[in-house]
């Protein structure tokens, strides 16, 4: 049954050359779907999609080269996609980054909040309307536990005036939070889902990143904490599994499933605010 669960469904994961990214590509290529997987290096991307092809022996995983700093290619991904395919039932938006010093992307933006919240909003609406079109189909949001910690500091939401690394983490994936709930609320009765999780404490590069710990000595991670395949089970079965069919506006976690989040991820004058400022820093205002 594994087998064919997704059998004719298309599936985007973003990040999915490495960890929890190709993992959760890994899982739904077993399920038979179709995986386009978006990664930002060519050579990686391919190497990976190999691997799943293998493994799963699917041959139908595809790759899509963007970097989703810059807006211009979420906006080509997005367009070529579609030229591709006129149908979409499940988006995983589980890229994401930390970098431990500022850094701004091609478009002038905080480079946390620009790739782990502004990129998967802007390709959420971009792909909207084929999402639409191929209900009931679902969008999954990889954020994290540590939403409990963020604060959106809408005076200060690039880390200009103070930029620490933790916190303009934890911003964006409170951001992800709010974003799935305002989302969800936009999408009541359309047949398209969206809900978000935490994925688990996983070994991954991203966990290097956030203990400040050379990648190259993450094998003292891989001793501590689960794997990437362990980490990716909640994306999974958020986007394929029969139970959640018509489930949204929700939050997992990989130990205790649906759960509340925060209480700063409830104020829907956030979500709402938050959403007209991300249109805005995005250029969707305009469109």
């Amino acid at each position: 049954m594994s087998s064919i669960i997704m059998r004719d469904k298309i599936c985007i994961v973003t990040g999915a050359n490495t960890g929890i990214g190709k993992e959760t590509a890994i899982g739904l290529a077993e399920m038979g779907a179709t995986v386009v997987m978006v990664c930002r290096n060519r050579r990686r991307g391919e190497s990976a999609a190999a691997d799943i092809r293998r493994l799963t022996d699917n041959p139908a995983v595809e790759l899509m080269i963007a970097d989703l700093s810059s807006q211009r290619q979420v906006r080509q991904l997005a367009a070529d996609f579609q030229i591709k395919h006129s149908r979409l039932d499940v988006l995983v938006n589980n890229a994401g980054v930390i970098t431990p010093r500022r850094q701004r992307t091609v478009d002038g933006l905080e480079t946390q909040f620009a790739v782990n919240h502004l990129a998967p909003f802007l390709l959420t609406n971009l792909l909207l309307d084929v999402l639409k079109a191929s209900a009931p189909s679902r969008i999954v949001v990889v954020a994290s536990q540590v939403e409990s910690r963020g604060k959106i500091e809408f005076d200060d939401l690039q880390g200009e005036r103070r930029y620490d690394y933790m916190a303009a983490y934890c911003q964006s994936k409170l951001a992800n939070v709010m974003f799935t709930y305002e989302l969800a609320r936009r999408l009541d009765g359309t047949g398209v889902t969206a809900n978000c999780l935490h994925p688990g404490v996983i070994a991954t590069n991203l966990l290097s990143d956030y203990m400040k710990r050379p990648r190259a000595i993450g094998m003292v991670n891989r001793l501590r904490y689960p794997g990437p395949s362990e980490g990716a089970q909640t994306s999974i079965y958020l986007a394929s599994d029969p139970a959640m069919e018509g489930v949204s506006g929700r939050y997992f976690r990989c130990d205790t499933g649906e759960t509340p989040s925060s209480k700063a991820s409830y104020d829907e004058d956030a979500w709402r605010r938050l959403w007209e400022v991300s249109e805005q820093l995005t250029g969707m205002r305009q469109q």
